[in-house]
């Protein structure tokens, strides 16, 4: 056993090693200055982007998570992962041209500028809460989780499970603070990518091993077991006793998933750093392909636990550890620690560098020392970065006291900060005469009301709101928007909001961003016909008579929209071409103004 262990640590530090040797060759000399630190030098492309946002959205969060709602319940709460396709096609064809085109580095920055530095700053402190009260805490929980049921901490340095716990998220947390707060974004992209890479291998790994298992070595018994025999946990479309019931995915979800991908500085940090316009699209588009995956990847294995152990398992979080301390054959284990820590780094470290982007570039160079170089402002964000690490250390194992299960904890939390954020960031969009004032009322009624539905009236006067969470994410969208939108009609802006177009890089459009849209639309449709009672959750069999007759309908719309949208985007993008050729589109060689691509055919360009 000891020796097993030692190999498994040499193995996983030699993993691990080439990762950081590769991080550092790709980024020698290019954190210098502020924006190769905070933006990865305005020059990561599509490929980086996507496995850098796959790497920071798929954690050990998800592993641990979603597979213990899976063994817990069934596949419904896939909606927060798969449903992001709607955002993120939001995000690729509208939003990030308004970003990319006003040349924004954080997102508390286009606050400024469309409301005033009032709604920045707090803007700033809903995001930091957030990060340092629940989403980097969970990350590194998870994480810990997961060390612990592949090693057995406690008997191997005989201590308390409650002090492993502590030991095992100092040890990651420590070790993936060094990435963030010394290599700055683009150490952080490469070592994503990478990552990204060896999650896709273990991702198709465990449910392949995990089937193995379940059929006594056949592979294809294992998956027809969990096809024929309890298929109710192969249904994605939730009930309403299910912690994501199937009408919520029409509400509360869709604005939770457009904050976490059209307005999260950690996850919009890398779109920011596109080296241009197309390969920003590109990588977030690609990044909805990845989503796909998540039922089979972070899921099956949950379902796959349960087939094995039934319910003996004493915590729904401990499923997937539990199957991997089975299943993995030692030699892997290296691999798979070395994986399962670059998922946990990754995260960590992108938490940390867009909580220090935001710290030094909203906080302390506009209210503290509107003055600071580019050195003064990186050596600030490693300190602060520095400090919020150290902080999320103490509060990490407090997640130990998660009597539901990791998953619905942080959701519920999630929602103090993501509905007033998307609210703002749209009607700042949308509306030209909306006063700063708005934003801000809108800010403390969110806090204030949220708990109250969620866990106040329970907590003061014993009555539960009998609402979900997700509904009750979407009343409060609309109840907000709804505010902001009275106070602009009461007391609106002297004058107009107007967006200002100075882009720093090329502005032509993906041409493939529509199309591609399209398809992954139709792929988030098949992937819930295929999970759910039509498909593989169907009580009578396999599937049922009427699966592969829906599964072609949708085949043949996509192919039929996918046509038009190439003869309609034709003649649009060869329009982008010519401008540029003509000289009146500039790319970054050239160091003359890009111009939009939102600007009309009929608009002079200036």
């Amino acid at each position: 056993m000891f020796g097993s262990i030692w190999f498994t640590l040499a193995s996983c530090a030699f993993f691990m090693g080439l990762v950081a040797w590769i991080s550092y060759l790709k980024t020698k000399g290019e954190v210098s200055d502020s924006a190769g630190y905070f933006l990865a030098g305005r020059g990561l492309t599509g490929g980086f982007i996507a496995g850098s946002l796959l790497l920071t959205n798929l954690s050990a969060e998800q592993l641990i998570g979603l597979n213990g709602q899976a063994y817990r319940t069934n596949l419904s709460n896939m909606a927060w992962e798969v449903t992001a396709a709607f955002a993120i096609i939001i995000m690729a064809v509208y939003l990030l041209p308004k970003y990319l085109g006003g040349s924004f580095t954080t997102l508390p920055e286009f606050l400024s500028k469309r409301f005033d530095e009032g709604v920045r700053r707090y803007t700033v402190i809903l995001f930091m809460l957030g990060y340092i009260l629940v989403t980097i805490p969970s990350m590194l929980y998870s994480g810990a989780l997961a060390v612990l049921k592949l090693f057995d901490v406690p008997e191997l340095f005989g201590i308390s499970y409650v002090s492993s716990v502590w030991l095992v998220i100092w040890i990651i947390g420590i070790i993936g603070a060094i990435y963030a707060i010394f290599g700055g974004l683009k150490a952080v992209a490469v070592s994503d990518t990478i990552n990204g890479i060896g999650l896709l291998i273990v991702g198709i790994l465990v449910p392949v091993l995990g089937f193995i298992a379940l059929g006594d070595g056949n592979v294809v018994a294992g998956m027809k077991e969990i096809a024929v025999s309890n298929p109710e946990k192969l249904n994605s479309i939730g009930s309403k006793e299910d912690s994501v019931p199937f009408g919520t995915i029409f509400t509360g979800m869709i604005f939770a998933n457009l904050f976490y991908w059209a307005s999260n500085q950690y996850v919009i940090q890398r779109t920011l750093g596109a080296k241009n316009l197309a390969e920003g699209q590109k990588g977030v588009l690609i990044s909805g392909f990845y989503k796909l995956l998540v039922p089979v990847f972070m899921m099956i294995p949950g379902v796959i636990a349960f087939h094995l152990y039934g319910d003996s398992l004493r915590s729904v979080d401990l499923a997937y550890p539990a199957l991997i301390s089975d299943i993995l054959p030692a030699y892997l284990s290296g691999f798979f620690l070395a994986v399962l820590l670059g998922a946990v780094f990754s995260s960590f470290n992108s938490l940390l560098n867009s909580a220090a982007t935001l710290f030094a570039l909203d906080i302390y160079k506009p209210h503290m020392n509107p003055d600071a170089d580019d050195h003064k402002l990186i050596s600030v964000s490693k300190w602060f970065g520095t400090f919020l690490a150290i902080v999320s250390l103490f509060i990490s194992p407090m997640l130990m006291n998660a009597s539901e299960g990791l998953w619905d904890l942080i959701r519920r939390f999630t929602g103090f900060f993501n509905i007033p954020i998307i609210a703002i960031v749209l009607v700042g969009i949308f509306s030209k005469y909306v006063p700063a004032a708005a934003a801000k009322a809108v800010i403390f009624f969110h806090v204030i009301t949220y708990y109250m539905l969620v866990w106040g009236t329970d907590h003061l006067f014993g009555i539960t709101v009998p609402i979900h969470f997700i509904h009750i994410y979407a009343i409060m969208f609309a109840v907000e928007v709804a505010i902001m939108l009275v106070i602009g009609k009461i007391r609106p802006r002297e004058t107009a909001y107007q967006f200002k177009v100075n882009p720093k890089v090329e502005m032509i459009p993906w041409k493939f961003v529509l199309p591609l849209s399209i398809l992954l639309l139709s792929l988030v449709a098949i992937t819930y016909v295929t999970f759910s009672p039509i498909g593989l959750a169907y009580e009578k069999g396999v599937v049922s008579p009427a699966f592969w007759a829906i599964i072609g309908g949708i085949a043949l719309l996509t192919i039929g929209l996918s046509f038009i949208s190439l003869k309609v985007w034709a003649n649009k993008y060869e329009h982008y071409l010519e401008l540029q050729n003509s000289g009146l589109v500039k790319n970054r060689d050239n160091k003359a103004r890009p111009q939009s691509v939102y600007l009309k055919k009929s608009q002079p360009i200036k």
